[in-house]
């Protein structure tokens, strides 16, 4: 697959109770630092494939090189998900994904159901 098939990047942010705040002060940096990115909603329970509460930040493939790095050095330990969106949620979901810290379960069959 060439990179022209991806029409953005999504990084989903997990957070638990006791790393919701955490995941806040990360969130504030993001919109900061970030102008041109669009930051979701906050999920306080398992929403489509994500097993753990999250949120998610949208950027365009011209964004990867400066906030993909960025993100690596300051997700001050919460788990990340980075992948592309192509078309194909199950794939780009597993094999395309790109874990920051702790892998966790992605529930494909919410995906397949929704492709």
């Amino acid at each position: 697959m060439e990179s022209s098939a991806i029409t953005e990047w999504h990084a989903h942010i997990y957070f638990g109770p006791e790393s919701e705040a955490t995941a806040q002060a990360l969130r504030e940096d993001i919109a900061a630092r970030f102008t041109n990115v669009r930051i979701g909603s906050w999920h306080h329970r398992n929403v489509g494939p994500h097993t753990q509460p999250m949120y998610q930040v949208l950027f365009a493939p011209a964004q990867f090189d400066s906030f993909v790095p960025w993100l690596a050095l300051n997700r001050r330990n919460l788990a990340v998900l980075v992948h592309p969106e192509t078309g194909d949620a199950v794939t780009d979901h597993t094999d395309h994904a790109i874990w920051m810290g702790t892998v966790l379960a992605v529930n494909t069959e919410a995906l397949r159901r929704n492709s």
